[in-house]
This record gives structure tokens, C-alpha cells and sequence, in this order.
């Protein structure tokens, strides 16, 4: 492949990815269609299919853009605090604020789901592990005695709690919380979980 037609094969790339992610953050993932997506990126239908595959492969590459926002969120979340507990409230308020703000994108990340037999590639699933990661650093200062592999499950069960929560809220399931409240009350539950892993 000569350089310039990489060149526009991953500018079609991009194009393809942009508008997705704007059916997506519009409409959600019911509303993406292949034939408008193309339409928007200015090319054939075919062409989709010539360079990601398929629809399922163009929701992780926007998937892919948003949780690497998110992760940035967190990021710069938690370099502001200045305790581990402190660290951690920012975390679950930069969180809930992302899924408040970006909601539509948030459930195609979380939600999107392969045909049976199909896995997410490996960078991909890479890419929601590191959200994990965010956690192991504060979690570590309250919890020092714990080795590698238990910090490591305490962040992802503290991290799924706190999904938990959001996505409970967000869908309108009986056990959410209001949304107008949803900050408040994970931020409750954060704080609870930090005094018990403080007196653990």
C-alpha cells in the first residue's frame, strides 16, 4: 500500500469514527446506521466494510475515544486531591459527571455487546482495565499491607460498585437512584467504603 493511499484510507478512518461517534452521542447506539454514517464520511456503503470491518467494529473504535476521554477525566480528577479518600470522591464525581454529561456515548461503551462467539480485542479490553488502574494508587495508601492481586480486585470491586450505581440511575431501574441526586449519593457510598477500608 503506497503511502498516499494509507493516507486516505485512515483519513477515511477518522471521518467514518467522527461521524458514528456523533450518531451515537445524538441518537445512541439504536441510531446508528451504516448507510447515514457513510453518508456523513462522504463515502460508499462498501467502504465502511473495506476499512473497519463493520458496524460492531465502528462502535469499538468510538468506544475506544471514549473511554480514553474518561480516563483522562479521571486522570486529572485525581491529581487534584489531597488524600486518598479525597482521591477517591474525586474519582466517582468525575465519573458520574462523565456518564451525566456524555450518556449516550457512556452506554456504547458499557453496554455495547459482540454476536455470540465474538471477543473484544485484546487493546480494547486493555482499555477498560486501565480505567481500573486509576483507583490502586489511592485505594494502596488506605490498604498498604495488601499484595499486588488484592489491590488490584479491590479497585475493580470498588470500581464496579460505583458503575453499579450509575448504571442502576441512569437506565430508570427501581433500585437507582434520582438522577438529581446521583452525585450526592455516590459520593455516600464512596465515603462509607473509605472509613470501612480505613478500619479494615
Amino acid at each position: 500500500m503506497s503511502n498516499n493511499t494509507k493516507t486516505k484510507r485512515d483519513e477515511l478512518r477518522q471521518r467514518l469514527i467522527d461521524a458514528a461517534e456523533d450518531e451515537i452521542a445524538r441518537l445512541g447506539m439504536v441510531g446508528l446506521k451504516a448507510r447515514s454514517v457513510t453518508q456523513t464520511a462522504g463515502c460508499a456503503l462498501g467502504a465502511l466494510y473495506n476499512v473497519v470491518t463493520d458496524l460492531d467494529g465502528l462502535i469499538i473504535l468510538v468506544n475506544s475515544r471514549t473511554i480514553k476521554r474518561l480516563s483522562d477525566k479521571l486522570d486529572e480528577a485525581g491529581r487534584t486531591a489531597k488524600t486518598p479518600e479525597g482521591a477517591l470522591k474525586a474519582l466517582a464525581t468525575a465519573y458520574v459527571q462523565f456518564a451525566l454529561s456524555e450518556r449516550n456515548l457512556w452506554f456504547a461503551a458499557f453496554n455495547h455487546r459482540l454476536p455470540d462467539g465474538q471477543d473484544l480485542p485484546d487493546w480494547h479490553q486493555a482499555e477498560y482495565l486501565a480505567l481500573i488502574t486509576h483507583l490502586t494508587h489511592p485505594l494502596g495508601a488506605l490498604l498498604p499491607g495488601l499484595s499486588t492481586e488484592t489491590l488490584a480486585l479491590r479497585a475493580q470491586t470498588l470500581f464496579a460498585s460505583v458503575h453499579g450505581v450509575v448504571q442502576l440511575s441512569l437506565n430508570g431501574q427501581f433500585a437507582g437512584a434520582p438522577r438529581e441526586v446521583l452525585q450526592d449519593e455516590v459520593q455516600a457510598l464512596v465515603e462509607a467504603l473509605s472509613l470501612g477500608l480505613r478500619s479494615s
